[in-house]
């Protein structure tokens, strides 16, 4: 199954200017619809993150563990650039087109949550020319970073859920 190909979401991606993105759009959907994205859904929903307060040593970590499925959703979702490709891509279009990959991406939810916030920060993160500067591309990278470490280390980072 591929939700991409709805005729009304096609018609209405190429009539408000995202034409150019049609096969990315259908891609995105056939892994959506596709046995490996929804075996990951499943798996990141019957395994919920774990918190973990401490070490072995007894030292606060506050490190959530999270399925490896959940990576894979994740991994894919920022691959395609759900979370931040029109903030670094100024076609016309570019928004409609994240939100056509956005309607067609549902193998899981809750991974959701960090890709549409990490999109919402960018507008306001630009307000601070100096942060913007230093994270909007690491916020817009298509790199998939899920180690807990300094963010301007990593090759790529979200907003809001790490």
């Amino acid at each position: 199954y591929n939700p991409a190909t709805s005729p009304v979401l096609m018609e209405a991606l190429i009539r408000e200017g995202g034409g150019w993105g049609v096969d990315e759009v259908t891609e995105l959907g056939a892994l959506a619809g596709g046995a490996t994205a929804q075996r990951w859904g499943d798996l990141a929903d019957r395994n919920v993150p774990i918190l973990h307060t401490h070490d072995r040593y007894g030292y606060r970590v506050d490190e959530i563990e999270y399925d490896p499925a959940y990576h894979e959703l994740m991994r894919a979702a920022i691959g395609h650039g759900l979370h931040a490709a029109p903030w670094a891509d100024d076609r016309p279009g570019a928004h409609v087109v994240r939100a056509a990959k956005m309607s067609v991406w549902t193998p899981e939810p809750g991974h959701v949550c960090p890709i549409s916030m990490t999109y919402a920060v960018v507008p306001a993160l630009r307000n601070n020319p100096e942060l913007a500067a230093v994270y909007e591309p690491l916020l817009a990278s298509r790199q998939y970073d899920p180690e807990l470490k300094v963010p301007t280390t990593k090759s790529g980072i979200t907003a809001g859920m790490s």
